[in-house]
């Protein structure tokens, strides 16, 4: 990131960072977390990634985003997705391959609750 040179330029990227928090905070904003890091590339994370994306689309949702992370230090979990709804904490699953992940994105992210087989307990 450049360097900031101006209170004014200070003021614009403090008010873009607070944007974006309070944005993942709205109730009814999803966003879903894709750990992306070699051990979960080996371990099936691209086809987990598909298929979040493919449901998204099959089911025309909005609200939901998709980002990709590195490694989350629990490379045995691998494919692993994070589901954070609103201020409710996030919710960290493990092992999760692309039919796993198209039943995360129907039963947590379209109807609430949590599929518990997969959670990891953080």
């Amino acid at each position: 990131m450049p360097a900031i040179k101006s209170l004014e330029e200070l003021k614009r990227v403090r008010e873009e960072a607070l944007a974006k928090k309070q944005l993942k905070a709205t109730p009814g904003n999803v966003q879903v977390i894709v750990a992306m890091g070699t051990c979960g590339i080996a371990a099936g994370a691209r086809d987990t990634m598909k298929s979040v994306l493919n449901f998204i689309e099959a089911e025309n949702l909005s609200g939901v985003t998709v980002t990709q992370t590195g490694c989350m230090g629990m490379c045995e979990q691998e494919p692993i997705i994070q589901v954070v709804m609103g201020d409710q904490p996030k919710v960290t699953y493990g092992k999760v391959n692309a039919e796993v992940a198209a039943q995360i994105m129907k039963q947590h992210v379209q109807g609430g609750s949590p599929l518990k087989d997969h959670v990891l307990p953080i």
